[in-house]
């Protein structure tokens, strides 16, 4: 099932500690995002001059869970909590394609990586965002009901 057994890829993440420290070691690392959420906003294509255009949009995560220890299921028991997060789409064919096709509200998948930065705001005060720079996204169809399913889809005599 597994092309390389687990031992040797290890191997490429761990150093040992039997390693001379004057040799040069290169460590591998990763730093990957995987979301799945709801767009709060349309997105914009933003260009600075002598830079790159970017796509920018805003990804809403959720999670929820039970607060009691009740058995019954019961809807107040259930809590959720919101994440936001500042999606940047910097790639030019996936840049053109988000900004055109994403849309307020559509449900969609995307693999990136996390980015930490800073700005300087309006008031000169130097601020921390963090970003999400896409590397790929998928959009998500709604989910359809049994029902819906089986109008769009009839079922064949057999």
């Amino acid at each position: 099932m597994f092309r390389r057994p687990v031992l040797q890829v290890l191997r490429q993440f761990v150093r040992h500690e039997s390693e001379t420290s004057t040799s040069l070691v290169l460590e591998r690392s990763l730093n990957r995002v995987q979301l799945l959420g709801r767009v709060g906003q349309d997105p914009v294509l933003r260009q600075v001059e002598g830079k790159n255009p970017v796509t920018i949009f805003s990804l809403a995560t959720n999670e929820m869970w039970r607060s009691g220890d009740s058995e019954v299921y019961q809807m107040g028991d259930v809590s959720q909590k919101t994440t936001w997060h500042r999606i940047s789409v910097f790639r030019p064919g996936l840049r053109d394609v988000a900004y055109q096709y994403v849309k307020k509200g559509s449900r969609i998948y995307l693999e990136g990586k996390i980015d930490y930065g800073e700005y300087m705001d309006k008031n000169n005060v130097r601020r921390q965002a963090t970003t999400i720079i896409a590397g790929k996204t998928r959009n998500i169809p709604p989910l359809l009901t049994k029902s819906e399913l089986l109008e769009k889809q009839p079922v064949p005599n057999f």
